[in-house]
């Protein structure tokens, strides 16, 4: 065998692999590499990328210490785990300051016209960050569950959303049914009509009924602060923790306004240190961010979680 019989057999060898990664490339598959979504409509690129390897460097994000893909190089400098021979290396970004709050943040998509696309990418910015969940309308969380699997983010749903006028038992209803699709946190709106009506059994009755429905999953109490005055905002927060909610959270996002700092210092006097507040609508930038959690939030509802992490201005926008 001369030289160009072994040229021969490499460029065959070389032309099968190529075809044989060409079609893996439209492969259908569910989970963590998505071509094709639940309506059936196959996408160009998958919807949130193959899991890295588990020698891999952590993507290019902001996070904690604690980061579980760095660690253990996050200890070392770029410079030094260079040393150790790696050609190319992506650190998180904790310099900016704001990547403290990732494991704070529902990172947040529940307009209207919401595509599977913004879903998918939504899921893809989540886990590259690590935020605590992805908050997304009912009919997304099957979805999201999916392209989620094996991921520290969870997934959070809402209920009676954005008005809380349905009935205590349709509220329930949802919640579980949300809960069997793959939900680990459901935010419900509370009946702000009965509130304001001093109707207070009526909607105690409300959240119990959605509590009994989410037993071992996170509940949080969305009592659209921006409807509220300051002794309905008392009575809302006390029924929420009388009927054993997790937090509470100021706002739908599809309200007058979305959070201030002193509603949310209000909502932590109210329900103490054992219940979680949750401030949610028009947090946009770090600085907010801080804010919130300054006075009391510990978790934080955004659409412009990639934006505060990074410590960049996501510009204006009500979630």
């Amino acid at each position: 065998m001369d030289e160009n019989d072994i040229k021969k057999i490499a460029q065959e060898v070389a032309k099968i692999l190529k075809e044989k990664d060409e079609n893996k490339k439209f492969k259908t598959t569910v989970g963590d590499s998505v071509n094709i979504g639940t309506a059936g409509k196959v996408f160009r690129e998958p919807l949130v990328n193959s899991p890295k390897q588990k020698n891999d460097i952590c993507e290019e994000n902001t996070c904690g210490p604690s980061c579980k893909e760095c660690s253990p190089y996050g200890k070392f400098t770029p410079e030094e785990v260079k040393s150790m021979g790696a050609d190319r290396i992506s650190f998180c970004n904790p310099q900016t300051g704001c990547g403290q709050f990732a494991n704070m943040i529902d990172h947040t998509l529940l307009k209207a016209n919401a595509t599977q696309e913004e879903i998918g990418k939504l899921c893809q910015e989540a886990r590259q960050y690590h935020f605590a969940s992805v908050c997304v309308n009912p009919a997304y969380v099957s979805l999201a569950a999916k392209l989620l699997k094996g991921s520290d983010v969870k997934v959070c749903t809402v209920i009676g959303f954005p008005l809380g006028s349905t009935t205590p038992t349709v509220k329930a209803i949802e919640a579980r049914d949300a809960i069997a699709a793959g939900a680990d946190e459901i935010d419900m709106v509370i009946n702000i009509g009965a509130l304001k009506s001093g109707n207070d059994a009526m909607v105690l009755d409300d959240i119990k009924a959605v509590r009994e429905a989410t037993r071992g999953k996170i509940l949080k109490v969305i009592i659209e602060t921006a409807y509220l005055t300051k002794e309905e905002k008392i009575r809302a927060c006390k029924m929420s923790k009388e009927a054993g909610a997790d937090f509470v959270k100021t706002s739908t996002g599809f309200g007058p306004h979305g959070a201030t700092v002193e509603d949310v210092k209000l909502m932590r006097e109210v329900v103490g240190p054992e219940m979680g507040v949750k401030a949610s609508g028009g947090i946009r930038d770090c600085k907010t961010a801080q804010d919130m959690v300054k006075a009391g939030a510990t978790r934080l509802g955004t659409s412009a979680s990639v934006s505060i992490v990074t410590g960049k201005d996501a510009g204006s926008g009500k979630y």
